[in-house]
């Protein structure tokens, strides 16, 4: 929907300074990991088999502390994820770096009866308060303070991440998977390659990726710069590189549990044996419950594995960090900790969930930034930012939202979450991603009700990046 729809196509705006892609790396494969947790079931044997490749770190209970939130769902389960960027023996060709950090923190839960699953991500900039942790090997430890949510895992270890995790969230955590990064591209390749949509051509000199617009197929090379690349692709934010991620690992979970992996028996051993040999676990997390759990999990299907953000808004306080929003963030712990499907949570949502929609946001005004900033506050309600760029003529007198007839039907979904929009059907466009044009009425977006709670659903691995 680029072309076609509103003038020629406009220039790209100017980029700044970039981050290491490497922590979008880690984080990527961390996710990848949960794949292994969610789909053994397929080769129990298998996996009892190859749990030798797996390294240990022990978590005892003075670790945790005393006053740890009671198990409440006493047959789920929840697994913490952190990706490590360790650099030494087969990961320094990433860059030589002493210690060890982490940038990605998520949750996943399976619950009692193994009907449905939830891998909850922490945006790694998270501003939230952070509890005391002892002093560990090597580590200082952590003294309580409001600081960024990823401290914990330099200050402390695993150990520390999962007591503030549990600190913060009121979730019992059964186990922790840590997970090594240069296991990533063999995990891809093992499984055939992992099929993307991308809305436009993508040449990222930076992180090596050149890749036409469109369905394709990616081998572990090219996803391991697909998961890296930041202001190539989306609207160059942190947030919209971790939807992109979540849409790229529902991607490998359908691959994962497809008939041509699961019928596959060197296909899925070579998955197994790239995942079991990136990661670290708790000794508690032994080969006799991987195996229960495998077992059980035999039914799950893709549609029953959903992703969700940890609602976020970016702070006033400090600029460049994110506050958790409440008491949204609360109900979706709640959820979690009671073993609750977010499904069954009502709230008025439109016929098309944001999480469904994909938007490219263009700047119709003079005013600098401002196309970076609605598509922040879009990505803070759930919806898919393509793309932020310049409108090839300015100034915009009107706010408008352009559809092809494939779109329609995401316009109120839109709409309704603006002050003034004037939508715009282009009749010879055939995509249903919208363009936002921003123009000199903007007024922002109308107020989020309390009990509005479609972002509690995420999407789950079904979810098809080009269907938009």
């Amino acid at each position: 929907m680029s072309r076609g729809l509103v003038d020629a196509p406009p220039s790209p705006s100017p980029h700044t300074s970039r981050r290491t892609g490497g922590r979008w790396l880690r984080w990527s494969i961390a996710i990848a990991v949960t794949i292994v947790l969610l789909v053994a079931g397929v080769a129990v044997g298998v996996y009892a088999k190859l749990t030798g490749n797996v390294k240990h770190i022990e978590v005892t209970p003075d670790d945790l502390g005393e006053t740890r939130p009671p198990k409440v769902a006493g047959t789920a389960m929840n697994v913490l994820i952190v990706g490590s960027d360790r650099r030494d023996g087969r990961n320094a060709r990433y860059g030589r770096l002493p210690g060890e950090r982490t940038d990605t923190i998520m949750l996943a839960h399976v619950s009692s009866h193994r009907d449905h699953a939830m891998v909850v991500s922490f945006p790694r900039d998270s501003l939230v308060q952070l509890p005391f942790c002892r002093a560990k090997g090597s580590l200082p430890g952590q003294q309580p303070h409001l600081g960024m949510i990823n401290e914990s895992f330099n200050s402390g270890g695993i150990t520390c991440t999962w007591k503030t995790i549990e600190a913060l969230t009121g979730i019992h955590i059964d186990h922790f998977v840590k997970v090594d990064f240069t296991g990533f591209k063999n995990m891809v390749d093992a499984v055939g390659g992992v099929e993307v949509c991308l809305p436009e051509r993508v040449d990222d000199k930076k992180a090596l990726l050149h890749l036409p617009a469109g369905r394709q197929t990616l081998d572990g090379e090219q996803a391991l710069g697909y998961v890296r690349a930041r202001y190539s692709l989306g609207d160059g934010s942190d947030i919209g590189r971790i939807q992109r991620q979540q849409m790229f690992i529902a991607s490998m979970v359908k691959k994962v549990m497809s008939g041509e992996t699961l019928t596959n028996p060197a296909r899925l051993l070579g998955f197994l044996d790239a995942g079991t040999k990136a990661v670290t676990t708790d000794p508690g997390l032994t080969p006799g419950v991987m195996q229960d759990l495998a077992g059980s999990l035999q039914g799950l299907t893709a549609g029953q594995i959903r992703f969700i953000t940890t609602p976020w808004h970016y702070s006033l306080s400090q600029p460049g960090r994110v506050e958790w929003v409440q008491p949204q963030a609360a109900r979706l712990f709640r959820l979690v900790a009671k073993d609750t499907s977010p499904s069954g949570v009502k709230g008025g949502q439109a016929k098309v969930s944001r999480s469904k929609i994909q938007v490219e946001l263009r700047n119709g005004t003079y005013r600098g930034g401002l196309g970076s900033q609605v598509a922040a506050a879009l990505e803070q309600r759930g919806y898919h930012i393509t793309k932020v760029s310049d409108a090839a003529r300015k100034p915009y007198a009107k706010t408008a939202i352009l559809y092809s007839p494939n779109g329609e039907t995401r316009v109120p979904t839109l709409a309704k979450d603006l002050v003034t929009a004037t939508p715009r059907g282009v009749p010879g466009a055939r995509t249903s991603r919208l363009v936002l044009v921003v123009g000199d009425d903007w007024k922002g977006l109308t107020t989020l009700r309390a009990d509005d709670t479609e972002a509690l659903n995420g999407f789950d691995a079904t979810h098809d990046t080009c269907a938009a």
